[in-house]
């Protein structure tokens, strides 16, 4: 799919001047009455072809029309048009090299001879028909997308294969079998296996063939017969769902009793607040939120419970899905082997019943999975999880990290497909992570996968209490920010519920990845926007208490999650400004979003916070397990505090009446 990018500029584009804000250039626009209402039509509208013309661009209407236009005026607009292309361009390269830009279309006579970081404009000769002319000569393409597990065969031959699929695809699809050429290769690594699964992509286009176009009538009677057909045809409506637009500031959640009943509008915060959470890793989770979503409107109920309303001996039951996220998000389950697998390890340990699910992590995609599988056991959610943020490994659970008794063992593995393995003992923790992993991986490199029942006691003392208050928390204070239009706001909403800081404002200028042992490692650099790239155009965050030297970039490298933040200087110097286990996340500066390590590309403007990690991992035995010496980065620094934690507060304690 191509990479398109939309913005409010042609040439019927409004130029307006005013007082305050000087000349602005559209969004708005006269279109197809461009010949009716520009001033050189004479019309009355000052539109960018008015512009263009007034400045000699191109030979258009009555010139003596706009001959009062002032240069300054001129020069203003032309100067705003200018950083429009400019900025679009920049969002849609993929690398800091100059490119190409070519020009089609009416349009094009509005722009400059010369845009910052393009190395050649090329306006083809017929650009203002070549939209027409390129969709009646566009090719016909055929894709292949799979993903082949490359263990003991050759890459080459099975790329070959794929474009030899590709290519026969293409034909099908109505290309001239002569004609069809590949256009297009990529072989993407799959993280979190051990068989060298690889993702291949593969496009082939050719030229589309006459035998394939469709038949014209070949008479008059022909037309008249097909439109009078269309005409007695029966109409048919389909009327649009209308949803009541929730007031997210107004919102109040159900609390009954000692139960939070969920509704969409808690999942939605909650899934929200779960990819901040997350750090850049965990995986996406919107399945999971469609997938409680969809329980909801079946007519099933969600319910998450305080640790103060159960006793200290109740047991709740762990799960989440292990494997590669390309493979879980493009499996959305049921959350029925979530359930086979507890149960079957419930009967292994002699448990037969479950105060209350519990996730080993709040961040990413495993965050909300203790409430789709809280609806199948029939017990509410506990509000709270193992982490407090995401993790890469097993082992970095608090209890394990506090040795306590059966954290991480035995343990079940469910596949969805009537397979299920349980692992009763082993040397130490990391061996249940390399051991279930092998076998995730022969499952499909996507599986089920349930922890040892814990007390809740130990999930209060030795984990991370109202952890779904606070993903909820977030997510709400970000979706006010978007209802009212306040996306600058999005950082301080959220740091007004946990302390840290705002640590850069910028865009993405370089993004290295590799998988490695089952793992994405790489690093991300951001660099500051410049003066003109800062002008508020897209509702983004500013760039207020970011002083530092324009030159300054900021690296975070990650493994999986984002490990630390790195100020670089121009004179080679660099500070440390934040790591784990405080939480490191990524912000899409437009929409607020989390963003996830893989979506992580050039030009994406961004936002980049700390928040401050739990007390358990500040610990001497948190740091060795959660902290910069755990990680193979060469993170050879010492952990500095961004702040004290707040404890979040609770959904169920702040609206129950």
């Amino acid at each position: 799919m191509p990479d398109v990018h939309s913005i409010g500029l042609g040439g019927g584009s409004r130029v307006r001047v005013d007082e305050e804000t000087g000349v602005t250039v559209g969004p708005d626009s006269v279109g197809h009455f461009l010949s009716r209402d520009a001033v050189v039509f004479g019309g009355s509208e000052l539109t960018t072809t008015d512009i263009a013309v007034r400045s000699g661009s191109v030979i258009l209407g009555d010139q003596s029309k706009v001959l009062h236009l002032s240069e300054e005026l001129v020069d203003a607009a032309r100067s705003r048009i200018k950083h429009l292309l400019e900025n679009v361009v920049d969002r849609m390269k993929t690398s800091q090299e100059d490119c190409d830009v070519l020009l089609v279309g009416g349009g094009s006579v509005i722009a400059p001879q010369s845009l910052r970081g393009v190395k050649n404009i090329i306006v083809p000769k017929h650009h203002e028909v070549a939209n027409a002319v390129g969709a009646a000569i566009a090719s016909v393409s055929g894709e292949i997308d799979t993903i082949e597990i490359l263990e003991g065969r050759d890459l080459t031959e099975v790329v070959n294969e794929m474009k030899k699929r590709a290519m026969e695809r293409a034909a099908v699809m109505g290309a001239t079998r002569e004609s069809v050429r590949i256009v297009d290769v990529k072989v993407l690594p799959v993280h979190y296996v051990t068989n060298q699964a690889t993702r291949i992509v593969v496009r082939a286009v050719g030229e589309l063939s006459q035998d394939t176009l469709p038949q014209l009538p070949s008479t008059t009677s022909e037309i008249f017969e097909d439109e009078k057909e269309q005409e007695n045809r029966e109409a048919i409506i389909h009327k649009p769902v209308v949803q009541d637009q929730v007031d997210y500031a107004t919102y109040r959640p159900k609390i009954v009793d000692d139960l939070w009943i969920l509704s969409e509008t808690d999942l939605f915060f909650i899934m929200e607040g779960c990819g901040i959470l997350g750090t850049g890793g965990g995986g996406s989770p919107y399945p999971s939120y469609l997938a409680c979503r969809q329980i909801l409107r079946d007519g099933g109920s969600i319910s998450i419970i305080d640790h103060t309303s159960l006793n200290d001996d109740d047991f709740v039951v762990r799960g989440g899905f292990m494997g590669s996220p390309s493979v879980c998000s493009e499996k959305i389950t049921s959350g029925e082997h979530l359930r086979v697998a507890g149960l079957e390890l419930g009967k292994y340990c002699g448990i037969t019943k479950f105060a209350a699910t519990l996730s080993d992590e709040i961040g990413g995609g495993n965050g909300m999975q203790s409430l789709q599988t809280a609806r199948y056991y029939g017990v509410p959610s506990l509000d709270g999880d193992l982490m407090g943020r995401a993790y890469p490994m097993l082992n970095q659970m608090l209890p394990a990290v506090y040795d306590r008794p059966n954290s991480l063992v035995p343990c079940s593995l469910n596949d969805g497909d009537g397979n299920t393995v349980i692992l009763a003992t082993v040397k130490n923790d990391r061996f249940v992570e390399a051991i279930m992993r092998i076998v995730t991986t022969e499952f499909g490199s996507s599986a089920a996968l349930c922890l040892s029942p814990l007390a809740v006691r130990d999930a209060r003392d030795f984990g991370v209490t109202r952890s779904q208050s606070q993903a909820w928390w977030l997510g709400r204070a970000i979706s006010i920010c978007r209802q009212t239009n306040n996306m600058k706001g999005i950082p301080d909403a959220i740091l007004k519920l946990q302390n840290g800081a705002c640590l850069f404002v910028g865009k993405i200028i370089d993004v290295r990845r590799e998988v490695r042992a089952g793992f994405t490692w790489g690093e991300v650099r951001i660099a500051r926007l410049r003066e003109d790239e800062l002008e508020n155009t897209d509702g983004g965050p500013s760039a207020s208490g970011t002083n530092e030297d324009p030159s300054t970039t900021m690296l975070i490298p990650f493994q999986n999650e984002n490990l630390c933040a790195y100020l670089d200087y121009e004179d080679g110097s660099r500070k440390i400004v934040a790591s784990v286990p405080d939480l490191i996340t990524i912000l899409d500066s437009q929409s607020g979003s989390h963003l996830g390590t893989p979506e992580y590309t050039y030009g994406l403007r961004v936002t980049v916070i700390v928040l401050a990690g739990h007390p358990l991992w500040r610990t001497e035995a948190g740091l060795k397990v959660g902290g910069p010496a755990a990680f193979a980065f060469g993170l050879q620094h010492e952990y500095t505090p961004i702040g004290d934690y707040i404890e979040p507060c609770s959904v169920i304690h702040e609206y129950r009446e």
